[in-house]
């Protein structure tokens, strides 16, 4: 069906889509006692069910979309000399602009009231491929085939999403928030997750703003700088707050957001969601801009079920991605919307990471949000769930760390304590380490006591930033951007000293001549080797642990610096190592501490600071245990329901 549509939006017939309810109900199935639909914070079963009961169409609620994105995606900082310039603050700016395009042919744009630089192509003006539907005509064609079969075409039926960017539609432009010169804006195909959402009957309504190539800072050249909706004076989060903060204001049902360090879970945190980074095997990176061996592929949704049913479809084998044969045989026989139902965790053994959460060792700034994991840790522990729990100022990990490291990481640990193994001008060992590693194996206590859980790394890869960028733009095939040194010559920038400088950081990976990833690769098999036995020897299923303890910076204010191993954008060691995590609401805060500038040109706190701002736990499994995740946090997420709307973005006059 729908094939006049071209080949995108053939919504495949799949075995998967049996285990879904969804893809099966009927018009008399829930008709009965269905509640009235409202937007606000609506369920992809609160959508589905009122489509069912003929409350609201596809074609409707993407118009109630497009009405709050109209309303409230717009600047949200002053540009006084533009886009690519300094910006400066605004506080209640009602406005976040976490969607840079729009997927709307240009009459439907122009009639809405949005801008050119919001049309889904800035190189094909024209835009009127019928093999190219619009995120209007495919509700339509939702809507018709519902109509004639009283059946919703897929588990996604009627769910409106934003695409982070950073990953490739072949109905919208994809540049990695760049300002860059493409032949062609769009690439020849889907991602594969895109292909498999659109199959499942998604709506692609939008390609969400992002920190540009999706490393840090709330701003892209071609998007602009985007804002917390809690606070739109502060930052939303790392770089997939694009999509964070479109979920969060009711622009979109759910988004994809992507993870190198922790730009799935710190966005979420910070904007009171529910996000997943996953198993980095778990989902296909084809059509990723840039894919490293650390990018992970997740959903960022309201709640704990939808971002289930958004796994379920985009996960899986993809020949396209040699990173996902390692998933084979490894997702779990049910849907993993089928683990969300959890109200009581009794049998479950959960450790929690104090090493995460020793105020002595932090900051005025991060206290608050460690009493507020604390509360979570107590949540948790009522439901009934084993809490292996160090104490106070305890380390979960501490004694498996110095008995199993210094021989995992072998090379990279000595390279860290060079006072142990000294080596002379030319690098060469001044003594025996391995007789030295020997010794620390037979008497752990011989193990540098600054070793800890904060202290580990998981190393950089020498040459991936250029390479792997070279390697998608040759695959796309563009006739005017071929390589990094192009977007390099051929792309604007924006210049503010405030935000990280993105011509300098092209120019750095440019430079690289050769691909290393065996420090890496080693370094991450170690570090799971560890982690691995660490939560084999406590029998735990699962950890829980801060996901920052540092609330987000205002947009222009210098940034709390690092302490201990403790970041300010959050901890990200497990996770880049392949254990998959998740991030619920946990609370608000009451107060901040903020940093500002001092006479030295050095920074201080300043503070308290009245500040009610979104804090999350994480809860972190084995890998290719996704299904565990989600029934701790189902559980936790029922008995607390800490989401909250930002409320400065709330109903448009007459919305349901």
């Amino acid at each position: 069906m729908f094939q006049n549509l071209g080949p995108n939006y053939g919504f495949r017939r799949s075995a998967f889509l049996a285990s879904f309810l969804a893809a099966s109900v009927t018009i008399g199935a829930q008709r009965q006692a269905t509640a009235k639909f409202h937007l606000q914070d609506a369920s992809i079963s609160d959508i589905q069910q009122a489509i069912v009961a003929n409350q609201i169409t596809s074609v409707g609620l993407a118009e109630l979309y497009l009405k709050r994105i109209k309303t409230y995606n717009n600047t949200c900082v002053s540009e006084p000399t533009g886009i690519l310039g300094p910006i400066t603050t605004i506080p209640h700016a009602r406005q976040i602009n976490a969607l840079s395009t729009l997927n709307l042919r240009p009459s439907a744009r122009k009639t809405r009231g949005f801008d050119e630089r919001k049309a889904r192509s800035m190189t094909d003006t024209v835009d009127n491929d019928p093999n190219m539907p619009d995120a209007l005509e495919v509700a339509a064609a939702e809507d018709r085939q519902f109509k004639q079969t009283g059946r919703l075409v897929g588990p996604l039926h009627g769910v409106v999403m934003a695409i982070k960017d950073q990953y490739d539609t072949f109905d919208m432009r994809t540049t990695s928030g760049a300002d860059a010169r493409y032949a062609n804006d769009r690439p020849p195909e889907d991602a594969t997750f895109v292909r498999r959402l659109r199959d499942a009957g998604a709506i692609i309504l939008a390609k969400a703003n992002l920190a540009e190539y999706a490393t840090d800072g709330a701003r892209s050249s071609f998007g602009g700088t985007f804002c917390n909706p809690y606070d739109t004076e502060r930052e939303p989060g790392m770089s997939s707050a694009g999509s964070a903060t479109s979920v969060s204001t009711n622009l979109v049902t759910c988004a994809i957001g992507e993870e190198t360090v922790v730009s799935i879970r710190w966005p979420s945190s910070v904007n009171s969601l529910v996000g997943l980074a996953p198993t980095q095997e778990l989902v296909s990176r084809k059509g990723m801009m840039g894919a490293g061996l650390s990018m992970r592929t997740g959903p960022i949704c309201r709640n704990v079920q939808d971002a289930a049913k958004i796994l379920d479809v985009i996960a899986g084998y993809d020949s396209a991605d040699e990173m996902t044969v390692f998933g084979i045989g490894r997702k779990p026989a049910q849907p993993y919307v089928s683990f969300t139902a959890a109200t009581r965790l009794e049998g479950v053994r959960i450790g929690v990471i104090r090493e995460y959460m020793d105020k002595k060792l932090f900051s005025k700034a991060d206290e608050e949000s460690i009493d507020i994991v604390e509360h979570a840790i107590d949540d948790v522990r009522k439901l009934g769930a084993t809490i292996v729990d160090p104490g106070p100022e305890g380390a979960l990990f501490q004694s498996c760390i110095a008995r199993y490291a210094p021989e995992l990481l072998n090379t990279a640990f000595t390279r860290q304590y060079r006072a142990l193994f000294p080596v002379d001008a030319g690098g060469q060992p001044q003594s025996d380490h391995t007789a030295t590693l020997l010794d620390m194996h037979a008497d752990p206590t011989r193990v540098p006591q600054g070793l800890s859980l904060r202290s580990l790394n998981g190393l950089g890869v020498e040459g991936e930033g250029k390479y792997m960028m070279n390697r998608y733009l040759r695959e796309r095939g563009d006739a005017n951007i071929r390589t990094n040194a192009d977007l390099i010559a051929k792309s604007r920038f924006y210049e503010d000293a405030n935000f990280p400088d993105r011509r300098q950081a092209r120019q750095a990976a440019e430079r690289a001549t050769t691909l290393d990833t065996s420090a890496r690769l080693q370094a991450r098999f170690a570090l799971q080797n560890i982690f691995l036995e660490c939560m084999q020897e406590q029998r735990l299923d699962a950890l829980i642990s801060p996901m920052s303890t540092v609330p987000p910076r205002k947009l222009t204010a210098p940034r709390e610096p690092s302490a201990n191993g403790r970041s300010p954008i959050g901890w990200s060691l497990m996770g880049q190592q392949g254990f998959p995590a998740i991030t619920v609401p946990a609370g608000f805060t009451t107060e901040t501490w903020d940093r500002v500038g001092d006479r030295n040109g050095g920074t201080r706190l300043v503070g308290p600071i009245p500040a009610s701002l979104p804090v999350g736990v994480d809860f972190i499994a084995r890998p290719f245990d996704e299904a565990m995740l989600f029934r701790i946090a189902s559980a936790f997420e029922a008995a607390t329901r800490h989401r909250r709307p930002p409320p400065d973005f709330g109903p448009l006059p007459n919305e349901p």
